[in-house]
């Protein structure tokens, strides 16, 4: 272990900027050591391509998917610094030695005994006079205007959509990661069906969700930290939003449902999300959701390599539109997995939707959604959607999604 001041020594001495404190031995973290020797390198290939001499990270998910070390901020910043030669997790003095054992390299702590110690640490990495990128898509005014101010940049350059598209293209352990994942998502999935009862409060049936995934992240992943797994369980109106938060609501029979499971396991998310309704289905809201099973199906049948998102995106538009439904489309087809959350980034650049025009190729990882909502009052009312995620692969896809969908298993309680 590396020496370290004590407590004790920062009271008789000068209280430092900053310092290491590398406590107990390395964590294992969600990948081998060349996992992310391999970003780096990728990174590093940007970084001369762009001729920035070094990097400064500040979001969740870049600073996750470069070092593998997830930050809980709590309004304090965080960062991860690289070079061509360093890559160093910058953490607050709160965290003590967590930030360097989930680390794939270095790290150092800053205190909170003057302001702004964050920057110093960060720039006795970064150097000063240098050509810094940063991240135009998550950087506030105020750290941009910090980051100037003690770096001292000859030039700024946004990295932002360089580094999204790196982690687009998933490598044969991110996907062996998330197919695990998917199959946690399905456990949950389970959980709730058998939870769903006449009577029974959208509550108690998310938290039988949530609970059984998380007791299957802990065997699957004897070595993770649990944090951020979550449902969104919705019945009645609550269904016609896709992210509607729970409610106490009591279930009814013949409510519509709305079942939707996230797994989440160092940083990385997935999705289950099934339409289901209580006990009996009624006519007009069985043909909606038919309706939205067969383009589930189709929207499937047409991710593989070669062709854009926008292109995908139209032919289900035509799909809903021969049977007079697009109206009732809420959001985007379908979006690319890895390290994203509701609380962090989200890799924009691959969603199916009219203006994104990024082709499909093997290794990434996209979801297929479709949602329809039917307000109150109409034959049908409610929100329908289906959600499984799917690989591209050399000639089409591969569904690692295995809860079923559609009404010969979903009628429940």
């Amino acid at each position: 272990m590396t020496a370290h001041p004590t407590t004790t020594q920062f009271a008789q001495t000068a209280r430092p900027e900053m310092y290491r404190f590398h406590n107990g031995e390395k964590a294992p973290l969600p990948f081998d050591a060349s996992e992310y020797d391999a970003r780096l390198k990728g990174l590093r290939a940007i970084m001369a391509a762009q001729e920035v001499d070094a990097v400064v990270f500040t979001s969740m998910h870049n600073i996750a998917y470069y070092s593998g070390f997830l930050y809980c901020a709590f309004g304090r910043p965080y960062g991860l610094v690289v070079t061509p030669t360093e890559s160093v997790t910058i953490s607050a003095g709160i965290d003590a030695g967590q930030p360097w054992r989930r680390s794939h390299l270095d790290n150092i702590t800053y205190t909170d005994w003057q302001r702004d110690n964050y920057w110093r640490a960060v720039r006795s990495v970064a150097g000063e006079g240098r050509v810094i990128g940063y991240e135009g898509d998550h950087m506030s005014l105020m750290q941009k205007a910090k980051l100037d101010a003690f770096l001292a940049p000859s030039r700024t350059v946004d990295l932002a959509e360089a580094t999204m598209r790196q982690r687009m293209q998933k490598s044969a352990a991110e996907i062996a990661l998330i197919r695990k994942c998917t199959a946690i998502a399905d456990v949950g999935g389970y959980a709730i069906r058998e939870a769903v009862r006449e009577g029974t409060r959208e509550i108690d049936v998310a938290m039988a969700g949530r609970d059984a995934m998380e007791l299957e992240i802990a065997r699957v992943f004897p070595d993770a930290e649990y944090r951020d797994s979550w449902v969104w369980f919705q019945s009645g109106i609550n269904t016609d939003g896709a992210h509607n938060p729970v409610t106490a609501r009591a279930l009814q029979r013949g409510d519509i449902l709305s079942l939707n499971t996230f797994p989440m396991v160092s940083a990385y998310y997935v999705a289950l999300e099934r339409t289901m309704f209580v006990g009996e289905v009624d006519a007009a809201s069985l043909a909606i959701w038919e309706a939205n099973v067969a383009a589930h199906e189709y929207g499937m049948s047409l991710l593989k390599p070669g062709v854009s998102c926008a292109e995908v995106t139209h032919k289900i538009n035509a799909f809903f539109e021969e049977r007079d439904l697009l109206q009732y489309r809420t959001f985007g087809y379908g979006h690319s997995f890895g390290i994203l959350s509701h609380y962090y980034g989200r890799e924009a650049g691959l969603e199916l939707r009219e203006d994104i025009d990024t082709v499909l190729e093997p290794g990434m990882v996209i979801s297929m959604e479709p949602m329809l909502t039917l307000a109150e009052g109409q034959p049908g009312a409610g929100g329908y959607r289906e959600h499984d995620v799917l690989v591209i692969t050399e000639d089409g896809n591969e569904n690692i999604t295995g809860y079923p969908y559609g009404p010969e298993f979903n009628v429940v309680g």
